[in-house]
């Protein structure tokens, strides 16, 4: 669903002050203000008028799920260049410990996701299909490759991304979400058989 109403490209200059705003945004979620500040402000700290702010992003909502849409974008395709330069557990590997190191380093946005999260928001449902689908990509690879056992699907790998971003206000939560990690991909490992082409030789 398009917040500009239209599906049209933005002129550079539309395209530059949704950047700056999106930009801001990112900040001030990692700063843990974005819920302290009145919405228009938003449009004075990223240098563009209050006009502008509203014609890209009506609600302070709509904001929020635009700079969310993007970082799922940025992972997915984060998940798609490990997959293509990696072998698939090493993807796998990768991927999910750069997932805790995001939230690590954008927990003010995991806050207000979370926040979100009580609205029903359309984007947030996207988002995590999207997110998911990358996952099984990475899971369906490692299982192809014999790497990972093929009785575990992404679901699970998810309910523990999930999990991990929910407990992220515990003490100690970067050490233990790591270690979280490490049992997933341990118990993913645990059994796996290579697998056999269907045409191999009979011994």
């Amino acid at each position: 669903m398009s917040t500009r109403g239209s599906d049209r490209p933005l002129r550079a200059d539309a395209q530059r002050n949704r950047q700056a705003l999106l930009a801001k945004a990112r900040e001030i979620f990692d700063a843990g203000e974005f819920f302290d500040l009145r919405f228009d402000d938003f449009a004075r700290l990223a240098g563009v008028g209050t006009g502008t702010l509203y014609r890209h992003f009506p609600t302070r909502e709509a904001l929020a799920e635009a700079v969310y849409r993007e970082e799922v974008v940025a992972l997915c395709d984060r998940a798609r260049r490990l997959l293509a330069t990696s072998p698939p557990l090493e993807a796998l590997a990768a991927f999910l410990r750069d997932f805790v190191d995001y939230l690590h380093e954008h927990h003010g946005l995991a806050r207000t996701l979370a926040t979100l999260m009580t609205t029903g928001s359309e984007a947030l449902a996207d988002g995590s299909r999207a997110l998911e689908e990358a996952v099984t990509d990475l899971v369906a690879a490692a299982v192809e490759e014999g790497t990972v056992r093929g009785d575990v699907g992404a679901g699970a790998v998810m309910m523990a991304l999930h999990g991990i971003g929910a407990a992220h206000d515990r003490p100690g939560w970067r050490a233990e979400a790591d270690g979280v990690i490490t049992l997933v991909l341990d118990g993913l490992v645990q059994g796996a058989q290579p697998s056999m082409p269907n045409d191999s030789p009979a011994r």
